[in-house]
C-alpha cells in the first residue's frame, strides 16, 4: 500500500498568524490527493511543503467563511498555470455556489485545468472509486457546514498456516484472491477481513451527532480545537468547538490518531490544546504545526506477523 499522510499547509483559525497560515490540509492518499479547505496562502505553502499542484485530485471545503476557502483562486490558477492534465473535482456546499464561482473566477487567467464541480446538497457520498468512499456530513456551524469521511473498501488477509493446511500454494494462492474458491476452497476459509482505512475532517461545528458519526472508527480524525474549556461558551456562541470536546469526540468514536488544529491566536500555548484533550481521550494526539506531516496509522494485521497479503 502506498504510502497515506495528511500535510498540515495552514493550522490557523480566522486570521493567520506569525507562526500558523490560514487553514489548509492535503491528505495524500495512494493516488488521490484531498485538499480540504484551502486558506489564504494554501499556494505558497503547497511550495514550502515541497507538494506540487499536480498531486491534487480534489478539493473539499467545509463551508465559506473565508479562512477555509480563500485560497482557492490561487490553487485553480496554479492547477492552470502547471497545466494539470487530470480531472480536479471541487465539493463544496451546494448552498455556497455563487460563492464558488466568485473565488473560482476571481481574476483573469488562461484557464486549462478541467475543475468539475460537484456541489454537496445534502448527507450522504460524495464520491466512490478505488481510493474508498468519500462520504459527507451536515455540521452545526452558523453558516452551512459539512465534515467528510474517507472510507477504504475492506480486504482480506491471507494467512499462510490455513493456505498451506488447503494445500494452496504459489499463483494459486492470487486466484484464490481474485475468484473467491479454488478447488472447493472458499477464500473466507483461509483469509480473515481486514477493515480498510478510515479518515474523518470535522472542521467548525458545534458539539452535534454528526461529528461523532464522521469520527466513529477513524484512525486518523483532523478536528478543529479552537477553544479551550474555560471559554467553552463562546465556543458554543461562535460554532466551534474546544479542545475537551474534541478529545471526547475521538474517546467516544473509538479513534486512533488526533490531530488537533484551527486554533484561535488568544492561547499562546498549543501544548494546553493537547494536555485538555488528553484528560478525556487516551489515544495518540497531535497539536498540528503548518508544514508537518502526520502518517495515517496503519491497522494491525489479524492474522498476526505471518500474515501475508499476496497481489
Amino acid at each position: 500500500m502506498s504510502a497515506r499522510e495528511l500535510v498540515v499547509l495552514g493550522s490557523g483559525s480566522q486570521a493567520p498568524s506569525r507562526t500558523r497560515n490560514h487553514n489548509g490540509y492535503l491528505l495524500r492518499w495512494d493516488a488521490e490527493g484531498l485538499l480540504f479547505d484551502p486558506g489564504e496562502g494554501t499556494q505558497r505553502q503547497l511550495l514550502f511543503a515541497g507538494v506540487p499542484a499536480s498531486a491534487i485530485s480534489r478539493i473539499c471545503l467545509t463551508h465559506f467563511h473565508g479562512d477555509h476557502c480563500l485560497g482557492v483562486p490561487g490553487i485553480v490558477q496554479r492547477l492552470s498555470l502547471d497545466g494539470v492534465s487530470r480531472p480536479v473535482r471541487a465539493h463544496y456546499p451546494a448552498s455556497g455556489r455563487h460563492f464558488f464561482a466568485r473565488l473560482r473566477y476571481a481574476s483573469v487567467f488562461h484557464e486549462r485545468a478541467d475543475v468539475v464541480e460537484e456541489p454537496v446538497d445534502g448527507d450522504g457520498v460524495v464520491a466512490e472509486g478505488p481510493f474508498g468512499r468519500l462520504c459527507a456530513l451536515r455540521l452545526d456551524h452558523p453558516v452551512e457546514a459539512f465534515g467528510y469521511r474517507l472510507v477504504e473498501p475492506d480486504d482480506r488477509t491471507m494467512l499462510p498456516d490455513l493456505l498451506a493446511r488447503a494445500g494452496v500454494h504459489g499463483p494459486e494462492v492470487g486466484h484464490l484472491r481474485r475468484h473467491g474458491s479454488l478447488r472447493g476452497v472458499r477464500l473466507e476459509d483461509v483469509s480473515v477481513v481486514r477493515p480498510g482505512q478510515r479518515f474523518a475532517f470535522v472542521m467548525d461545528t458545534r458539539l452535534c451527532d454528526n461529528a461523532f458519526a464522521l469520527a466513529d472508527g477513524a484512525d486518523l480524525l483532523v478536528i478543529e480545537s479552537t477553544f479551550l474549556a474555560e471559554d467553552a461558551t463562546l465556543a458554543r456562541e461562535y460554532g466551534h468547538l474546544t479542545a475537551a470536546q474534541a478529545g471526547r469526540i475521538a474517546e467516544e468514536s473509538g479513534v486512533g490518531r488526533l490531530v488537533l488544529t484551527h486554533f484561535s491566536q488568544r492561547y499562546p500555548e498549543p501544548r494546553r490544546f493537547h494536555d485538555e484533550a488528553a484528560e478525556v481521550f487516551g489515544g495518540e494526539i497531535v497539536v498540528a504545526e503548518d508544514l508537518a506531516r502526520v502518517a495515517v496509522p496503519r491497522r494491525g494485521r489479524p492474522g498476526g506477523s505471518a500474515a501475508v497479503d499476496p497481489e
